[in-house]
C-alpha cells in the first residue's frame, strides 16, 4: 500500500536526519574511544538514551512497555551486540572505512525483510541497492586500510603489523555489526505494526545497559573531561538517530527505507576529513555520487 506523499517525505526527511545524527554519533565514539572501552561507550549511551527517552514518553503519555515485548527485548539485545561491534570497528578503522563496511547491512536488511515479512523487492529498489553497494566498494577502496599499510610498509613495519592487525579486527566487528543490525533494522519494521516508534526506541538501550553493565564493572575506566563531552555527544546523537531511523522505518518498506541511509557514508568521509585528517581522494568522490544516486533512487 502506497503511503501519502507527504507522509513519505516525512519519513524519507527522518531517515536522512537520523543517517546524520548518527554519523555524528561515530565522531564522538572515535574521539572519546582512544582510551575510553568500548562497552564504557555503549554503557554512556545507554543511560542518557534510556533518560531522555523515559522523558519523551512521559511528555506524550504513552506506555513505555509496549505490547510485544519478547520482540522488544529481541530488537533491543540484537541492536546492542551491533552497537558494541559498530562502535568497536570505529575505535580501530578511519571513520569512512568502519562507516562503510557496516554498510553491507542493506543487502542483508532486504533479504531478510522478504524471507521474514514477504516486502518485495522492485527493481528500482534492487537498483538503488546495486547502485548503493557499488558507491560502498569504490569508497572502500578509496579509505582502504591496505592502501594505508602500503604507504606505511616501507618505514614503519612495527606499526604496520599493529595497524594491520587492528585494522582486522575492525573489518570482522563491523561485518558482524552489520549483519546484527540488518536483524535489528527487519525486527524494528515487523514492531512498527503494534508499538509506538519511542517504545522501540526506549527499549535499546534498556537492554543495552544490563548487557555492558559487567563488562564496565570487570574494566572500568574513569573519563576526564573532554571525554564526557565525547560521551554526551555519543548519548545524544544516538537519540535523535534512533528517532529518525524508527520514524522512516516503521512508514517505510526495510529495503526502501535502509537504502536511504547510504547518506551516512558521505557523512562519514566528510568528518573523518575535517576531524581526524583522513584523506578523501577521487575514489572517495565517486563513491559517494554513487551512494547519493542509491537515495535518490529510492525515494
Amino acid at each position: 500500500m502506497e503511503l501519502p506523499a507527504q507522509e513519505t517525505q516525512s519519513a524519507v526527511l527522518g531517515l536522512l536526519l537520523g543517517a546524520l545524527s548518527f554519523s555524528l554519533m561515530t565522531v564522538c565514539v572515535k574521539g572519546a574511544g582512544v582510551r575510553l572501552p568500548v562497552a564504557e561507550l555503549v554503557l554512556a549511551r545507554g543511560l542518557m538514551c534510556v533518560a531522555l527517552s523515559w522523558w519523551m514518553l512521559r511528555r506524550d503519555a504513552i506506555s513505555p512497555w509496549g505490547r510485544r515485548r519478547r520482540l522488544l527485548a529481541t530488537r533491543g539485545v540484537l541492536g546492542s551486540i551491533a552497537l558494541a561491534c559498530v562502535y568497536g570497528a570505529v575505535t580501530r578503522l578511519p571513520l569512512a572505512t568502519a562507516t562503510l563496511l557496516q554498510y553491507l547491512y542493506p543487502t542483508f536488511t532486504a533479504l531478510i525483510a522478504w524471507l521474514s515479512l514477504g516486502e518485495l523487492l522492485s527493481r528500482r529498489i534492487l537498483l538503488a541497492c546495486g547502485c548503493g553497494w557499488l558507491g560502498v566498494l569504490v569508497v572502500a577502496r578509496g579509505v582502504s586500510p591496505i592502501g594505508l599499510g602500503a604507504t606505511l610498509a616501507p618505514v614503519q613495519p612495527v606499526l604496520l603489523h599493529g595497524a594491520a592487525q587492528a585494522a582486522g579486527i575492525g573489518v570482522v566487528l563491523a561485518v558482524a555489526g552489520a549483519l546484527l543490525t540488518a536483524l535489528a533494522y527487519v525486527s524494528v519494521r515487523e514492531l512498527g505494526r503494534s508499538e509506538a516508534p519511542l517504545v522501540i526506541v526506549f527499549w535499546f538501550p534498556l537492554m543495552s545497559v544490563p548487557l555492558s553493565l559487567p563488562f564496565v564493572l570487570l574494566d572500568p575506566v574513569l573519563p576526564n573531561g573532554s571525554e564526557l563531552i565525547w560521551l554526551v555527544g555519543v548519548g545524544l546523537f544516538t537519540q535523535l538517530g534512533q528517532i529518525g531511523l524508527t520514524h522512516g522505518l516503521t512508514r517505510l518498506p526495510a529495503a526502501r527505507a535502509t537504502t536511504i541511509g547510504y547518506v551516512q557514508v558521505a557523512f562519514a568521509a566528510l568528518w573523518g576529513w575535517l576531524w581526524f585528517g583522513e584523506s578523501i581522494g577521487p575514489a572517495t568522490g565517486l563513491g559517494a555520487l554513487l551512494i547519493l544516486i542509491a537515495a535518490l533512487l529510492s525515494r
